[in-house]
């Protein structure tokens, strides 16, 4: 593999990266300096601007007709972002899962992969079905909008903490405006150099580009994600950990599918294995946030390795699969008879004893 390769994908991974701190840091201070509420910005601004690189990534792949890539990386970055973050963030403390707006976005997230399947039976999403994508991202805002007003003081004196302006911020805009200028450039050239890092990967190592964008594209451009949230857990900030997880999430299959989808002049083009494999364990991955999320309102730590260790099964069937290796037959038998029923079954009994408690106070 040239080193060129190896070097351009990696810079384009850091400016991918920066471009998405300058962007976030910028449209958060002129949003707040604006008037809007710490509450929406950490809800929508940094939510979305941390998911910037997956945008920008699905541009880039859809004007170079790299659909596959496209894909892997929404799906992917879907996966490593329940999986890997929360994971991570859950063991670093436990996470409380106070917010009332949880409950509306955790079933809209598994509303939303469902019905990306759903889109994507004939193999296809078309130009038409990612326009109504796009234009759900619209309704999502205005929703949370107007839900954040209902949320709770402590809640809101949470995100006012992370995300709100000092009294020298109304005077920062022009330096504001240079970071979200900055920033965005950053991401336009970061993602083409990742891509084509990318591509070049996939060809020099004889996999597919749906496992690149699974893997390494996915971890790479979910970076954000760890940052904001890991950081967000250690502070504390157990609300913003989760919330800025679900949101990119929604994010990712509404606008990062649903705008990336217009670029394209025939829809976007799904494979066989993506509708087999990949994209209902999207959807698996979001529903069992709920029972998670309704076993006290938390995310403790063993369930936090639990969604580790899930991350590390997905990544070893992926490998085990691209490889072609002799032992992938007993490790999907494993997981499918063994690990994953008595998952279900450990969860299921911690919801019943859960609800229980709740009948018993």
């Amino acid at each position: 593999m040239p080193l060129a390769t190896i070097v351009y994908f990696v810079l384009g991974l850091l400016l991918l990266i920066g471009g998405a701190e300058l962007l976030v840091r910028g449209a958060s201070r002129l949003a707040v300096a604006v008037g809007v509420s710490p509450l929406v910005v950490g809800l929508t601004v940094v939510a979305f601007g941390t998911s910037s690189p997956e945008l920008m990534v699905s541009i880039q792949t859809a004007l170079a007709n790299q659909p596959a890539l496209m894909v892997g990386n929404v799906v992917g970055s879907n996966i490593f972002n329940i999986l890997f973050i929360l994971g991570v963030s859950a063991l670093i403390t436990p996470l409380i899962v106070a917010q009332q707006l949880i409950r509306w976005d955790v079933p809209l997230m598994i509303g939303l992969s469902a019905l990306v399947l759903f889109f994507a039976q004939d193999a296809n999403l078309s130009r038409i079905e990612c326009l109504i994508l796009a234009l759900g991202l619209l309704i999502y805002v205005l929703f949370t909008v107007l839900q954040s007003r209902r949320e709770s003081k402590a809640v809101q004196a949470e995100y006012a903490q992370a995300f709100g302006a000092s009294s020298a911020a109304a005077r920062t805009w022009p330096v504001d405006l240079l970071l979200v200028a900055g920033g965005l450039g950053a991401l336009a050239l970061g993602s083409r150099w990742l891509v084509d890092g990318a591509v070049a990967f996939a060809e020099s190592l004889g996999v597919s580009q749906l496992v690149i964008g699974l893997t390494i594209v996915a971890a790479g451009t979910s970076l954000p994600e760890v940052a904001t949230s890991v950081i967000a857990s250690i502070r504390g900030e157990r609300d913003i950990a989760i919330g800025n997880v679900v949101g990119s999430n929604i994010f990712n299959i509404l606008g990062v599918l649903g705008i990336g989808g217009l670029f394209t002049t025939g829809g976007i083009a799904i494979s066989e294995s993506a509708i087999a494999i990949d994209i209902p364990v999207m959807l698996a991955v979001a529903a069992i946030c709920l029972p998670l999320f309704f076993t006290g309102n938390r995310i403790s730590r063993w369930e936090g390795l639990l969604l580790l260790g899930y991350y590390v099964a997905y990544t070893t069937y992926l490998i085990l699969s691209a490889t072609r290796n002799v032992r992938l037959s007993v490790f999907a038998d494993a997981m499918l008879y063994v690990v994953i029923p008595a998952t279900l079954l450990v969860v299921a009994l911690t919801v019943v004893r859960s609800m229980q408690q709740k009948r018993e106070a």
